[in-house]
C-alpha cells in the first residue's frame, strides 16, 4: 500500500513557548508526536530528546542489522515490536537521565504516541496521554488508552460530563517517558486498509475538540493532508487553543 502523510504543531492560544515535538521519519514509515512536561522550556527539551532518540534507532537500526540493542528482545513480540519497545525505552533512559544529570532539567518528561509500518506489520507505539486514533470509513475509533489519573478515575468511577469537565486532576499523567528509569510501553497491532487514515495527536488537539469534530475536520479536508492538519489546528484554537497542539496524519491507499 501507497503512504501519504503530514504533521504540523502550533504553540495554541494561551502559551508563550511550544514544548511538542514530532517526527516525520519516511524512510522507516516512522511517525512520532511527543508531548513535553516540565516547564521553563524543559519540556520541549524532553520531547526533543524522545522523538530524535527514537528516530535515530530507527535509522541505525536500519543501517546495521547486527547491532547491539540496549534491551533484551521479547520473543513474543515480532521484530518491528520489538524495535519500537526498545526505541522508546531507550527514549526514556535518555530523558530521565538527562533530568537526572542537569537541575535546569529535573522532573522533566514527555509522552509520546508513534506509528511504525515494518516488514512484520503495522504497531502504534504509546506511552502517556497523546493519542492514537483511526478514522476508517465514517467512523472515528480512539486506539490508545490514556495514562492520566482521570482516566484510572473512569475506570472505577462514573462520572457525568460535567463531573468530568471539572475534575480537579485534569492533566495528572501517570506514565510518561522521563518519570522513572525504567518504563511500559503499550503497543497495539494494526491492520492498515485502504483509505484509512491514522491521527497521532497531542491533548491540544483532543482535549480540545470532540473526536466527531476531529473525524468532520478530516473528512472535509482530507484530500490535502497539509490542509487537514492546519484545520485541526485552527478548530481547537478556535475552541480556545489552551495548549500546544500538534497532529500527524497517515494515510494508507492502494
Amino acid at each position: 500500500m501507497k503512504i501519504r502523510y503530514a504533521g504540523s504543531t502550533h504553540v495554541g492560544m494561551k502559551r508563550s513557548h511550544n514544548e511538542d515535538n514530532f517526527f516525520l521519519l519516511a524512510e522507516e514509515n516512522l511517525y512520532i508526536v511527543a508531548d513535553g512536561m516540565g516547564g521553563h522550556a524543559s519540556g520541549e527539551v524532553a520531547s526533543q530528546i524522545a522523538v530524535e532518540t527514537l528516530a535515530n534507532f530507527f535509522i541505525d537500526t536500519s543501517r546495521d542489522r547486527e547491532i547491539t540493542w540496549p534491551y533484551k528482545e521479547d520473543r513474543q513480540l515480532t521484530y518491528d515490536e520489538n524495535r519500537l519497545v526498545t526505541g522508546i525505552k531507550l527514549a526514556n533512559r535518555r530523558v530521565y537521565e538527562t533530568a537526572q544529570s542537569d537541575a535546569r532539567y529535573r522532573g522533566m518528561g514527555t509522552t509520546i504516541v508513534c506509528l511504525v509500518c515494518g516488514s512484520t506489520g503495522a504497531y502504534l507505539g504509546h506511552v502517556g496521554d497523546s493519542r492514537g486514533y483511526k478514522l476508517s470509513g465514517t467512523q472515528i475509533e480512539q486506539l490508545t488508552e490514556d495514562h492520566s489519573l482521570l482516566n484510572d478515575y473512569l475506570k472505577v468511577h462514573k462520572l457525568s460530563a460535567e463531573e468530568i469537565e471539572h475534575f480537579p486532576h485534569m492533566n495528572v499523567i501517570v506514565r510518561a517517558l522521563g518519570m522513572k528509569e525504567a518504563v511500559a510501553v503499550d503497543v497495539y497491532r494494526l491492520e492498515p486498509q485502504p483509505g484509512e487514515v491514522y491521527l497521532l495527536c497531542s491533548d491540544g488537539l483532543s482535549g480540545m475538540i470532540s473526536d466527531e469534530e476531529i473525524r468532520e475536520t478530516i473528512e472535509e479536508n482530507r484530500p490535502d493532508l497539509e490542509k487537514t492538519c492546519q484545520s485541526l489546528i485552527a478548530r481547537a484554537n478556535g475552541h480556545g487553543g489552551v495548549d500546544n497542539i500538534t497532529c500527524v496524519l497517515v494515510e494508507f491507499s492502494e
